[in-house]
């Protein structure tokens, strides 16, 4: 077994771990906490203190306090703070959660695993905007999160393993949903300008009233950058109109969305320790790869209370996508276009048949058009034909029936039990020759070609899943919570029918994960904590294997999370998060392999936050995040040592409405990666971090 030092991190943040720890210890000694904040909330806690409702678990606001599931929510005020270009700057703050930034506005995830890479990796975390997926049920994206104004957002909530009942297929490791911002209640306008370094540039506009029953507010936002290494840079332009009508009978929340993105691609640098070298930091070895991204979302949520206690929320909605980009990591660096078209229906209904119980069911239903095309411009070599190389069409229709209660047995006993069941299907249509060919139907070279097209086919994948949850109250303050999930993900289309080498059939089960987490959190005076243990195994999971698709891997996750909130006095506060895990392979999924660290999967990941009112209208904040070194192989022959970040914010409200702000991304100037990894050759590369950089905001509301 491979032991990971953990000196490293004693070193960087010892303090910071000795008084968390010292904290949590008295925490859960104590036995006479109250649950509540108290009634007078300091300045502080006025402006940082995070959102207390959530609606990811069960589609309906209710308390954090009212759901076991492990959910954290980063509040409207935490994000217009941060002021993040990039929503990793937010998100890394969750405890076992990482987005590995790219280039760019690019990304890939990490709730409760490794860093998942593949054509449909992506299929174990369900992207949303306001509780409806991104993209289609078994089209996913890796980069989906870049289509929505996280930017503006009233919220973002995260849920840490498999979805509840309301979720579905893709909902294995975790939810990312991003809640857009309510119309205010009196007429208001902001106006914001931005500045950094690589002539960064970003302006957001708001508008937004009510006036009786009817409410809207508009949330626009442009952003210029040129890009730290060469040739990169994007620009992109992100939209939201929400309108919110409150009548006598029916409540009615329709959202109007859209995002376009036109980004230069800035690729791996390659060689060990490269991101450490002056010399190499802005070399980009890809200076024409490219991505632009169009994405245009509707969607009317109706809801209302029926009689003998019953509540309805039925939501129609319509989905667009389009995207192409330069794939610069393969050979011969061929284009993609991809796109899909969707239109589709969530519906719920909540039945409170006694104060005590609360039965609900409902029915999820999608159809979606989606498109890919792949091709290689110049000569051909080897196995990679020049012209088309995939060119299909794949319609998916998804539905599913969930079925749950919450049963509150006792005064101090909630229980949570629920299932729902899926049906996936997909109707395939090559529009090119069959085969592992050149599109004009001639071998490469007098050899198969990469890539394999199969012939038109048809497949549905049916599954269930279940979650119960259980909530134990020891006291007014205290609580015990126990979940236990079954999830999955059925095969995405990219891996059906995006074949390579002599495979031109494919025969996929769907991954599945079971799970089980117990925890205890509390809230008193001015602290609230939480701690989680879990334990999760996946079976059947889809990986590549000289250049063929099959059902082979297994793993186990265990860890430890923990979430601290803390108001020491009126005018500071601290917070903390962090997870320790081993992500391990169950199996020979590589020769030798059992019970090695999956690669990239970090087994430390904490951040810690100290926020400051000096004055009136001024604030504060000194944030450190860690991240611990982690293997690049499944063999753990090659390592990442870690990195320890500072970041600094400063914001200073004024008279009149008008405010600045000033932020400091990596204070300490720390050579690192944002990610790493190792190329087909065996080598080491990386996307580097970006050196220490100042951002100046001012703006106005009125």
């Amino acid at each position: 077994m491979i032991i990971i030092n953990r000196q490293g991190v004693i070193e960087h943040v010892k303090n910071t771990v000795l008084l968390s720890c010292l904290t949590v210890a008295l925490a859960l000694a104590s036995s006479t906490v109250a649950f509540a904040v108290e009634s007078e909330a300091s300045a502080v806690n006025d402006t940082l203190k995070l959102e207390t409702m959530s609606v990811t678990g069960s589609r309906i606001g209710r308390a954090l306090g009212d759901d076991s599931e492990a959910i954290s929510v980063i509040g409207g005020k935490d994000i217009e703070l941060t002021g993040p270009s990039h929503i990793n700057e937010v998100l890394n703050n969750v405890p076992g959660v990482w987005l590995s930034r790219g280039n760019g506005q690019e990304h890939l995830t990490a709730i409760r695993s490794a860093v998942l890479t593949g054509p449909g990796s992506c299929g174990a975390f369900y992207f949303a905007e306001d509780g409806i997926p991104l993209r289609g049920h078994g089209f996913c994206n890796v980069n989906a999160l870049f289509d929505t104004n996280s930017e503006q957002a009233g919220r973002i909530e995260v849920l840490r393993g498999p979805g509840t009942v309301v979720h579905g297929s893709n909902a294995v490791n975790g939810i990312i949903n991003v809640i857009s911002q309510a119309p205010p209640q009196q007429s208001e306008s902001r106006i914001s300008i931005e500045g950094g370094p690589h002539d960064y540039r970003r302006l957001k506009l708001q508008n937004g009233s009510t006036s009786g029953n009817h409410g809207y507010l508009l949330s626009v936002h442009g952003e210029s950058d040129g890009g730290y290494k060469n040739d990169s840079g994007y620009d992109q332009q992100k939209f939201n109109l929400r309108y919110d009508y409150d009548g006598d009978t029916w409540k009615i929340t329709s959202l109007l969305s859209g995002a376009n993105l036109n980004q230069e691609t800035a690729g791996y640098l390659v060689g060990k320790d490269s991101y450490k070298d002056e010399s190499r930091k802005k070399e980009n070895p890809d200076p024409d790869a490219y991505r632009n991204s169009k994405s245009i979302r509707y969607y009317s949520s109706f809801s209302r209370d029926s009689a003998k206690d019953l509540h309805i929320i039925i939501t129609p909605y319509l989905r667009y996508t389009e995207m192409d980009f330069l794939q610069h990591f393969l050979p011969g660096t061929p284009n993609e276009e991809n796109g899909e078209r969707t239109v589709g229906l969530q519906s719920i209904a909540h039945l409170n048949s006694s104060a005590d119980f609360t039965l609900f069911s409902g029915l999820d239903m999608e159809l979606t058009k989606a498109y890919l095309k792949q091709t290689q411009g110049g000569l051909g070599f080897g196995p990679f034909p020049s012209g088309k190389q995939y060119d299909y069409e794949v319609d998916g229709v998804y539905t599913a029936w969930f079925i749950g209660s919450d049963w509150q047995v006792s005064e101090n006993h909630l229980l949570k039990l629920s299932a729902r069941y899926d049906i996936q299907l997909y109707t395939y249509n090559n529009q090119m020759v069959d085969g592992n060919t050149a599109d004009d139907g001639s071998s490469c070279a007098g050899q198969p070609c990469r890539y394999a097209r199969p012939s038109d086919d048809s497949n549905q994948f049916r599954n269930p899943s279940y979650h119960l949850g259980y909530i134990h109250s020891l006291n007014d303050n205290t609580d015990l919570i126990f979940n236990a999930a079954h999830g999955f993900r059925a095969p995405q289309a990219s891996e059906m029918y995006r074949l390579q080498a002599t495979q031109v059939d494919v025969e996929l089960d769907e991954e599945s994960l079971d799970s089980a987490e117990v925890g205890m959190r509390a809230r008193f005076f001015r602290m609230q904590w939480q701690v989680l243990a879990y334990w999760m195994e996946k079976d059947d999971l889809i990986i590549r294997d000289a250049f063929v698709n099959f059902n082979g891997g297994n793993t186990i996750s265990k860890g430890l999370e923990i979430t601290l909130d803390w108001s020491l006095t009126d005018t500071l506060n601290w917070a903390f998060q962090g997870s320790y895990a081993k992500h391990s392979y169950d199996n020979d999924v590589v020769a030798g392999t059992e019970g090695n660290d999956l690669d990239t999967a970090p087994r430390q990941l904490f951040s810690t936050e100290v926020i400051w009112q000096p004055w009136s209208g001024a604030l504060l904040s000194l944030q450190l995040t860690h991240q611990s070194e982690y293997f690049l192989d499944a063999e753990n022959t090659l390592e990442y040592p870690g990195h320890t970040l500072t970041n600094l914010r400063f914001r200073q409200d004024f008279e009149c409405g008008l405010y600045g702000v000033v932020r400091v991304s990596n204070l300490a100037d720390v050579d690192y990666a944002e990610r790493a990894d190792v190329d087909f050759s065996g080598d080491y590369r990386y996307f580097v971090g970006e050196p220490r950089s100042v951002y100046l905001e001012l703006g106005m509301s009125f």
